[in-house]
């Protein structure tokens, strides 16, 4: 019998194929999620692997088979997939593994109006009825599977909220990593005062060039030499689902997101003046620093996509942001995209005559580590043990993890793992000296 608890994550199934994951697997979470949702009419679309067209086929299958209609909205992103289920108000399913490497597939799920599916909200019943196997008779009515191609809906809703029109253009070196990014970036960009260099836009789930994870450092350099080999003005990198876009300025350095994070936040706070911004906790204090002086409320969540949503229906915020490069929008049924964040960039620098380096060097206030992985026998003893050393000299909470505040722009969060006995550090400091100083200090507690 499959491990459904490996399986079935916080925020969606994904696993190897066909060693976890597999069509049978994929028909029952079909007919059980109409079983989770009550859904006469579902929207599925999937990314670019060889396995998703069988995976998609399956779970529309038990779909049917549960009597609901299904619109196969075909080859897309994940923000792709949210437009649709917003658009359209239907429950929405994404057949990605998103940045995994190429054995991996997944199933991400969502309720009518993208609203997040994870494990508080869904993901723990579909996985308790697949352990016990109660999987419903099929329904009297068979439903059916109807295709509509929404890209070019998509493409022109996205642009419809950030005018690019008029501005001076630009060139950019565009990296899709293989991924789905390649398919969506074309329909987006047309007719915009863009010349794009695509990087890697042929659709292949075995991912020739790089992994489509631009977190890790090492898939960038492909595209920091483009953007300075071209000289161009920007460089975008987008993940295998293309949900998150990670930014390279005209010198190929790469931009902190959480300096995109106090960007966006501005150019929104200016068109909805005094709104909530949604942070998470290991976003830089600049940016919240930036929130306040643009007459905004900054909103503290857990790192997570559905805390960040969660936290944006209840403040009504019209913008959230994390530093791993997830960007949710209020105008995009508070679901992430990272194609509309590279639009309000690409807006930014083509309304002023400064390079991106210079622009961004505004939001950027502090040094920070990045983070760090520690292997750790008991997660919650060790944490308890930094508190005890921290809470008599800084403000400490633990809204996520630990948060230590020392004052003087120092601050540090230690977040457990949700798969792995790990303590993910992130420092930041006023400079690397004092963040190499407190990193230091609080690794050898570690460790």
């Amino acid at each position: 019998m499959p491990d459904y608890s490996r399986l079935v994550k916080a925020y969606d199934i994904r696993g190897e194929v066909p060693a976890q994951l597999n069509p049978g697997i994929a028909e029952n979470a079909g007919t059980l999620f109409i079983r989770l949702t009550g859904a006469e009419r579902i929207v599925i679309a999937r990314d670019m692997r060889a396995t998703s067209p069988g995976l998609a086929q399956a779970f529309a299958a038990g779909a049917n088979a549960a009597g609901a209609d299904v619109i196969d909205a075909g080859l897309g992103s994940t923000d792709y997939l949210y437009y649709a289920s917003g658009s359209l108000g239907l429950p929405g399913v994404m057949i990605t593994a998103s940045h995994n490497p190429a054995k991996d597939n997944g199933i991400k799920l969502c309720r009518a109006g993208a609203a997040p599916i994870g494990e508080e909200t869904g993901l723990a019943e579909i996985r308790g009825w697949l352990e016990t196997d109660d999987i419903p008779a099929p329904a009297p009515r068979r439903g059916r599977v109807v295709r509509q191609d929404l890209l070019q809906d998509y493409a022109a809703h996205l642009v419809g909220l950030v005018d690019l029109t008029g501005n001076r253009p630009l060139k950019v070196v565009a990296d899709a990593g293989n991924g789905m990014a390649g398919h969506t970036v074309p329909a987006v960009f047309a007719g915009l005062p863009i010349e794009l260099v695509p990087l890697y836009f042929e659709l292949d789930g075995t991912f020739p060039h790089h992994e489509a994870n631009p977190l890790e450092p090492k898939n960038l350099l492909d595209l920091q030499a483009e953007v300075r080999r071209t000289g161009a003005d920007i460089g975008l990198a987008f993940d295998g689902d293309a949900d998150r876009c990670f930014f390279v300025d005209e010198r190929g350095e790469a931009v902190s997101p959480s300096a995109i994070v106090g960007l966006v936040a501005a150019r929104e706070l200016a068109g909805h003046p005094g709104s909530a911004i949604v942070h998470n906790v290991i976003t830089s204090a600049a940016a919240v620093e930036i929130i306040r002086e643009h007459g905004g409320t900054p909103v503290r969540s857990r790192v997570g996509h559905s805390y960040m949503k969660a936290l944006m229906a209840e403040h009504n915020a019209v913008f959230g942001g994390e530093h791993s490069g997830h960007y949710y929008f209020r105008d995009f049924w508070r679901a992430d995209t990272g194609m509309l964040t590279a639009l309000h960039v690409l807006a930014a620098l083509a309304e002023q005559d400064r390079p991106l380096s210079e622009l961004v060097a505004g939001y950027s206030r502090y040094a920070a580590s990045g983070e760090i992985n520690s292997q750790v026998a008991d997660v919650a003893a060790k944490l308890d043990h930094i508190e005890t050393v921290y809470r008599d000299r800084a403000t400490v909470d633990r809204l996520d993890g630990l948060t230590v505040n020392l004052g003087d722009g120092r601050w540090f969060n230690l977040r457990p793992s949700n798969t792995e006995p790990l303590l993910r550090l992130n420092v930041e400091a006023p400079d690397q000296a004092a963040v190499d100083a407190l990193r230091d200090d609080v690794l050898a507690l570690i460790r």
